[in-house]
């Protein structure tokens, strides 16, 4: 069997738990199995990376960053490497441009295109434990670029794809998918199993388990997917096309902080001006979630919509050079909010779903600023300082509690 194990930066946060990954992935290989091995960076690593530069620049070059940050994974895989081989295991570390995973062009937050399978082949035909580096990838120009935060997740899911793997197993720091995150709901029920539907709109919308786009792969490809504790033998949470369970109301609460609301003000009332407001932002890569137009009044309208609040800044930028092509009176920025959602293919069956929800956060007192649905999702925007208190509220409304 091929195995495919992603550890995150917690699991080889330092030497004692590098030791404890390798120690894992050499019974794996024991059993006779082929392993491989990918690796997010050490820790906090990462984040002090993105210090460090913002020390030297307060905008530094978009490669340069990726640059910076590949360094990470390549110090965590060759440690594993070492320590695997400590152990009296044959093992070998590569990185993005070694194996190599090829991706688009864009820098911090490249989409894989392909994976060269000729290497790791190699390495596994003479019995060597293959540990590479996630999160990065090499661009046409031959230049570094990185996936986005969580993409290790993503590298993982496309090597078992590429590499038709039997399992594919992701380790992180719980035991598994939960109905909210832990460590704000402390009475959130782990999942046996959900669906990549399921677990797809939980990623997009602020749940911190696995990258979206290995969700997106992961169904695309058919890889299954297990979600796992890698500091206990507990059976985690298993993602598949349709679950066996009996089907509940909603599967997760989901909380993103990581967002922003712009809302521009007094647009011209008239066709083509929604195309041309989101096609300069989607030029420059800027994704945008959340969408709410106004009722034309006076021929002017208004747009709100919400992007990663680390995109929020440059979307503000790029309105604003086109503010009078575009006819807008006003444009305003509020990082201050937080979006809050519930997502379940239960929904679909059930009427009264959003309702629910707005009634939870109403007998708390908390104000909806925008709305958004979709078959198995409702999700609303609401003052970040209400944020937890909102995913607490509505958790308990649905019954999700163990």
């Amino acid at each position: 069997m091929l195995i495919v194990k992603k550890f995150g930066g917690t699991s080889v946060g330092d030497k004692e738990r590098i030791f404890n990954v390798a120690r894992r992935c050499v019974e794996e290989y024991r059993k006779g199995n082929d392993v491989i091995v990918v690796l997010s960076a050490m820790g906090k690593t990462t984040d002090e990376l993105i210090a460090k530069a913002m020390d030297i620049s307060p905008n530094p070059p978009k490669r340069e960053m990726d640059m910076l940050l590949t360094t990470g994974e390549q110090v965590s895989a060759a440690l594993m490497a070492m320590a695997i081989d400590s152990m009296g295991v044959p093992a070998v570390s590569l990185n993005g441009f070694q194996v190599a995973m090829h991706t688009t062009r864009v820098y911090g937050n490249a989409r894989l295109k392909r994976v060269d399978t000729d290497r790791i082949m190699h390495e596994l035909e003479i019995r060597r434990i293959v540990i590479v580096t996630g999160f990065q990838g090499v661009n046409k120009y031959d230049n570094y670029t990185t996936l986005g935060r969580g993409g290790s997740d993503t590298t993982a899911v496309a090597l078992a794809a590429a590499l038709h793997a039997d399992a594919c197993e992701i380790y992180t720091d719980v035991d598994g998918v939960y109905t909210a995150d832990p460590r704000i709901v402390p009475n959130a029920r782990k999942l046996k199993e959900i669906t990549y539907d399921e677990m797809l709109d939980l990623a997009t919308l602020g749940a911190g388990v696995l990258h979206n786009r290995s969700v997106e792969m992961a169904k695309k490809y058919g890889v299954q997917l297990v979600v796992r504790s890698s500091l206990n033998d507990n059976e985690g949470t298993i993602l598949k096309e349709e679950t066996s369970v009996e089907r509940m109301l909603i599967s997760g609460v989901a909380l993103d902080r990581n967002t922003a609301r712009i809302s521009v003000i007094g647009l011209k009332d008239e066709p083509g001006m929604a195309f041309k407001l989101f096609n300069m932002l989607a030029r420059e890569n800027v994704n945008v979630d959340v969408i709410l137009q106004s009722i034309g009044r006076d021929n002017t309208k208004d747009i709100s919509f919400t992007v990663a609040r680390s995109e929020a800044d440059e979307a503000v930028e790029i309105l604003t050079k086109s503010k009078s092509r575009i006819g807008a009176t006003d444009i305003s920025c509020n990082k201050t909010v937080a979006k809050v959602s519930i997502v379940g293919a239960g929904m679909m069956s059930n009427p009264g779903v959003a309702a629910k929800m707005f009634e939870a956060l109403y007998n708390e007192n908390i104000n909806i600023n925008m709305i958004s649905t979709s078959e198995i999702r409702v999700t609303v925007l609401i003052h970040e300082k209400d944020a937890e208190r909102a995913m607490n509220a509505v958790h308990d409304a649905f019954g999700l509690e163990e």
